[in-house]
């Protein structure tokens, strides 16, 4: 199997090509990389800058520099030893440009007779395929195509005379008001994103279609990995994955699955884990400080920010599932025989409302689903003869097409509601506001952190870990200084209310979101956080929506970056408490990427992480990599230089290298996992494993709170007998090494026993 040491994940696009990756690939081996991660390499829809909307599944990205470039940076990773790893989207096509995907193009043009149209999940039922892209009614006849702006759509043969209204008229897709999409689409969808359709690639002949290429590289020995993008809006995601694994027997197999505190994959998947969202959780929390809970819950609650998660969460669901998935929910309530049809509509709704994780993969996950039905009977006991004939149809039938339908859209409106809703409503402590992640959690205790590291050891060894993602909501180091936030909370909650007195915005989620964020990616420029604060503001769904403009609210909150900033007093202010929080944050920058690259699992480092970035939700995590400073910063890391903790972020790229390249150099070293526990007034700060025997890593943790303390004093870290070396800095340590020495030049320490 393919496993590889460690990944470095790209973000593929027009403006950094196979050939810009192949450009890296020295550079990458040189900095400890085990493989190449790359974002969906397929042909997608003209201009993305990720990936995620094929057009075209048989054939490399042309935008990219199409098959040729492909196999030249196969070769170049080969010849390195890297693996390559490569991201594909199993579960939609982008129809953004009917025009550019061949397959929905003949649908359009050929209605149901085409050869296509079971690629695709559309319910025929209503006639035709319903498009919701219209503002106005002025269309035009251009040829053998029907024209709205810059919308293209095929007329079918024969049906080209008469009026554009005629010719609309006689089309097997019908060309409606945009705002229609979300109550009668008549296809699925990716979410809420109607430019992405589902296709049914739980036919055998619709597999092979869209994965023949991609398995052919595989195949051919020029991909070594796959990640599986958003499995749960599969059909079937058992089925889907053990046929990509028969496909792919010795390739790498990773999903993007979220998991639940709890939650584990279901047994019967061949995969070797998950994307690295729940360690990411994981490795987030125990770097917070609990104590700071009763703090931040105070000042939101003072600034009128609701603080109870799980009504919110409730809400944005049930306003997804009522007012988003309409359409979805409407399908699923059609095939629940014998029940009044708003009660079979509200019924549906209330079990995806309630359920405890995204979906169940029953006869798997039943225990989910029966604890979705339940509270769904306790939130709405006059539904329950229709709950009650869900649940009895579901359960009997669970290969069928109504549990089938449930299951898939429950994950949609998880996601919706509380990744894309909630966590942008719910803005208390945003650094927990992750995906993956639990926000009325406030922190990770080490015995905690420790049990699930060893699960993860035991049953996971090679699954993905992650900090940074491209669906992450913040950087790893953006995150980690806003966790910083934790250990001075009343000095913040001060801080927050002082500025809000000069200049508030006027929403307090926002409000309390936009100073975090502030705080947390200092400096950013006004274009950055103003792009930030629109999103976030359309993802809450409180004030404005990307449907339903609040245009004065959303002039509001576009000048508020320009006018903090402007502002020299209240800017002053702001800097200088970054400065308060600033250390704090590179030392838990340290010590998770420590943790994440020697722990569990296969470590990802995303694109320019391994300098501090202070990036933000995408598309800002996007931005180009300057790879010149970080080759110049790796060259003299690896001529001996031991870069100070400062702001330029070469002492990360120094633990990055020395970590990468100790996993790809003495794999032997990075197998089980066993907690160690230091010894002293200031052991709760020092988090310490041992890995292999002959591997240790101890990292600092709450390092504010530590200065408070009086520092490390007679703090020791208990070692196997031996001689031990930091690896980071090249000195001996011995056995037993005191904090306060071990943590002399760096806040993490890599430690390698000289006989291992």
């Amino acid at each position: 199997m393919n496993a590889p040491a460690s990944t470095y994940r790209v973000q593929l696009r027009p403006e950094f090509t196979f050939t810009d990756a192949a450009a890296i690939v020295d550079y990458l081996h040189e900095l400890g990389a085990g493989a190449l991660y790359a974002s969906p390499m397929l042909d997608a829809t003209p201009g993305s800058t990720h990936g995620y909307d094929v057009t075209d599944p048989t054939r490399a990205r042309v935008e990219l520099g199409g098959e040729e470039a492909r196999k030249t940076l196969s070769a170049r990773l080969r010849d390195a030893g890297l693996g390559f790893v490569v991201d594909i989207v199993p579960n939609h096509m982008s129809v953004e440009v009917p025009k550019a995907n061949p397959w929905w193009w003949d649908v359009l043009k050929h209605g149901r007779e085409s050869p296509y149209a079971p690629f695709f999940d559309i319910d025929w039922s209503r006639g035709r395929l319903l498009l919701p892209v219209l503002g106005d009614d002025a269309l035009t006849v251009d040829g053998d195509e029907l024209v709205y702006y810059g919308h293209r759509f095929p007329i079918a043969p024969g049906t080209g005379d008469g009026t554009p209204q005629d010719v609309h008229a006689r089309q097997h897709y019908e060309l409606v008001d945009w705002r229609r999409g979300n109550r009668e689409l008549n296809y699925r969808r990716f979410f809420d994103i109607t430019n992405l359709a589902a296709v049914t690639v739980e036919r055998p002949e619709v597999f092979a279609e869209t994965h023949g290429e991609v398995l052919r590289w595989v195949s051919d020995g020029d991909v070594t990995g796959l990640r599986v993008d958003h499995p749960d809006g599969l059909a079937d995601p058992g089925g889907y994955l053990r046929r990509l694994r028969a496909g792919a027997p010795r390739a790498w197999l990773v999903v993007e699955k979220i998991l639940h505190p709890g939650e584990k994959l279901p047994q019967s998947w061949p995969v070797d884990g998950t994307t690295g969202y729940d360690a990411l959780r994981e490795i987030t929390g125990v770097f917070v400080d609990p104590a700071a809970a009763p703090v931040f819950t105070r000042l939101a609650a003072e600034q009128g920010v609701r603080t109870d998660f799980h009504s919110v969460e409730e809400r944005a669901r049930r306003l997804v599932s009522t007012e988003i998935l309409v359409a979805e929910v409407r399908r699923i309530a059609a095939l629940l025989p014998g029940v009044d049809a708003e009660a079979a509509r509200a019924a549906v709704a209330e079990v995806m409302i309630a359920f405890p994780v995204y979906r169940s993969y029953l006869p798997e996950g039943s225990a989910h689903w029966a604890s979705a039905v339940a509270r769904a009977r306790k939130r709405r006991p006059e539904l329950t003869p229709a709950l009650d004939a869900l649940d009895s149809q579901v359960r009997g039938a669970p290969d069928g097409e109504l549990a089938t339908r449930i299951q898939q859209t429950s994950g949609m409106v998880v996601a919706k509601g509380t990744e894309d809703t909630t966590f942008y409503r719910f803005t208390r402590f945003a650094a927990l506001n992750e995906v993956g992640g639990n926000p009325d959690r406030f922190g990770l205790g080490t015995a905690e952190f420790h049990a699930l590291a060893e699960g993860r050891a035991a049953a996971y060894p090679v699954t993905m870990t992650a900090l940074t993602t491209h669906d992450t909501k913040r950087s790893e180091d953006t995150r980690a200084r806003m966790v910083a936030l934790s250990e001075v909370a009343e000095e913040f909650a001060a801080a927050v209310r002082r500025w809000t007195a000069v200049r508030g915005i006027d929403e307090p989620a926002l409000n309390l979101l936009a100073w975090q964020t502030l705080v947390g990616a200092w400096p950013i420029s006004p274009e950055r956080l103003r792009d930030y604060l629109d999103k976030a503001a359309k993802e809450a769904k409180l004030r404005t929506t990307w449907t339903d403009h609040d245009e004065e609210f959303e002039r509001a909150v576009a000048a508020w970056p320009g006018q903090v900033l402007g502002d020299p007093e209240l800017a002053a202010d702001v800097e200088a408490f970054v400065a308060r929080v600033r250390g704090a944050g590179w030392v838990n920058s340290l010590g998770q990427k420590l943790v994440q690259l020697a722990g569990p699992g296969v470590p990802d480092v995303y694109q320019g992480t391994e300098l501090w970035d202070y990036s933000l939700v995408d598309p800002d995590n996007r931005r180009a990599v300057d790879y010149r400073v970080r080759r110049t910063i790796l060259d003299r890391v690896q001529a001996g230089e031991h870069p100070a903790v400062d702001e330029t972020g070469a002492a990360k790229l120094l633990v990055v290298h020395r970590a990468l390249t100790l996993r790809r150099d003495r794999p032997e070293l990075f197998a089980g996992y066993r907690p160690l526990q230091a010894e002293g007034v200031a052991a709760e700060h020092l988090l310490a494993f041992e890995r292999g025997g002959g591997l240790a890593v101890a990292v600092t943790r709450l390092p504010l709170g530590l200065d408070r303390a009086g520092g490390w004093r007679d703090t020791v870290l208990p070692l196997r007998d031996g001689e031990w070396t930091d690896v980071l800095t090249g000195r001996a340590v011995g056995d037993a090494p005191r904090a306060a020495e071990l943590f002399g030049r760096y806040p993490v320490a890599l430690l390698v026993r000289e006989d291992s």
